[in-house]
């Protein structure tokens, strides 16, 4: 079977001749948005420009499990242990405000700690941390930065699309790239994966869901996706499951602080081998990867332990974390264009936010830094 697995070499990206001015644009127009945030979203703070809303930030810890088959023991995973851990949970929109006007994706943001060797940050690169940035679908609805491009600005000023003729011309700028595409280039494909999103994730518990990082990566000699999912135990023993959108301006915080404040919670941190690059795309992110062809393997455990986020220094907390994917080694290294065009977005996007929220800027040691001294 080994040798079914697709393997990594830097080949399988496709370069994007005009990357570097798509990314210089969207760098511009992500620091617009969070300066403009300030007043705009009400909260005398800036936000981010995806993942606005945060739902509070986990104590965790990652165990790496022994025995695994050579293939995906690749990497930090090569060497069992238990690892402190954060989890910050999110919703996926540019905004703040009721749960039910920012819609059902939802986010995960893992912050492992103490793994040994180089992030790919260069200003970071002694951190010891290794994200994931996942969201609760295993597709993205785009593919290219020239794509993004103008699919950020209508969520950043969704608001404006108001009403059965606001909704009419949302999707008419989606596919027409707001008039800037040619017909033969207009954008189909991300448009049913974004549909297909909506109709695929539904107001549940947050322990309920499953997390992808959307995007492939490499997995040592490989390539792979993640996916984050609720361990079938810890699953049935959540009371507080489907929610109710239309019940209370914030549904998913308060059911998860009182699951945590029960019970203890656990996870299943899986990866998914690329056997077929047609029907395993690196660079079209609309494409979910067939479970038929190569199923999700855990390799390591994600727990939660019981515990009380419920206070707004939790929120504090939460708000000066970074969640970028490129908190990694080169062995897990995001691939395509998409993933690429994260780094410094990110990057730059935390120094800004960080600033304007006269917040300190870095990475921890240790979950003690973070949380104080409370145990895990």
């Amino acid at each position: 079977m080994p040798d079914a697995f697709v393997r990594y070499t830097a080949a399988l990206e496709q370069a994007d001749p005009d990357f570097d001015n798509h990314l210089q644009t969207v760098i511009e127009e992500t620091k617009k948005y969070e300066r403009s945030s300030v007043e705009t979203e009400g909260l005398k703070r800036a936000v981010r420009d995806a993942h606005a809303k945060g739902y509070g930030l986990a104590r965790a810890e990652v165990e790496i499990l022994s025995g695994l088959a050579p293939e995906y023991a690749q990497g930090v995973y090569a060497l069992p242990g238990r690892h402190e851990a954060l989890i910050r949970f999110s919703n996926g929109s540019a905004h703040a405000g009721a749960d039910a006007l920012l819609g059902n994706p939802v986010g995960m943001g893992l912050k492992i700690l103490g793994i040994d060797g180089q992030t790919l940050l260069e200003d970071e690169p002694d951190s010891h941390t290794f994200d994931y940035a996942l969201i609760n679908a295993p597709i993205f609805f785009c593919n290219t930065v020239e794509h993004y491009l103008f699919i950020q600005q209508l969520f950043l000023h969704f608001g404006a699309y108001v009403g059965k003729k606001g909704q009419h011309q949302f999707l008419h700028d989606w596919v027409t790239g707001r008039d800037t595409l040619a017909p033969e280039d207009w954008a189909w494909d991300e448009l049913m994966a974004f549909l297909s999103i909506l109709q695929r994730v539904h107001p549940v518990n947050l322990l309920l869901s499953s997390y992808w990082t959307m995007g492939a990566v490499r997995h040592g000699e490989y390539v792979a996706k993640v996916r984050v999912a609720p361990q079938k135990g810890s699953a049935e023993k959540v009371v507080q499951r489907l929610l109710d959108p239309a019940s209370a301006p914030d549904i998913y915080r308060p059911a998860l602080v009182a699951e945590l404040k029960e019970r203890p919670y656990e996870f299943e941190l899986q990866v998914q081998l690329c056997v077929d690059l047609e029907k395993m795309p690196v660079e079209d992110l609309t494409v979910e990867w067939p479970e038929q062809l190569s199923s999700f393997v855990t390799v390591a455990k994600v727990r939660l332990p019981q515990q009380d986020i419920s206070g707004d220094d939790n929120l504090e907390q939460m708000d000066a974390t970074s969640i970028t994917p490129w908190h990694c080694r080169e062995e897990h290294r995001p691939l395509g264009n998409l993933m690429r065009m994260r780094k410094e977005v990110y990057r730059q996007s935390s120094i800004l936010r960080h600033a304007l929220n006269h917040q300190v800027r870095r990475e921890p040691n240790n979950l003690a830094e973070v949380f104080g001294n409370v145990p895990v």
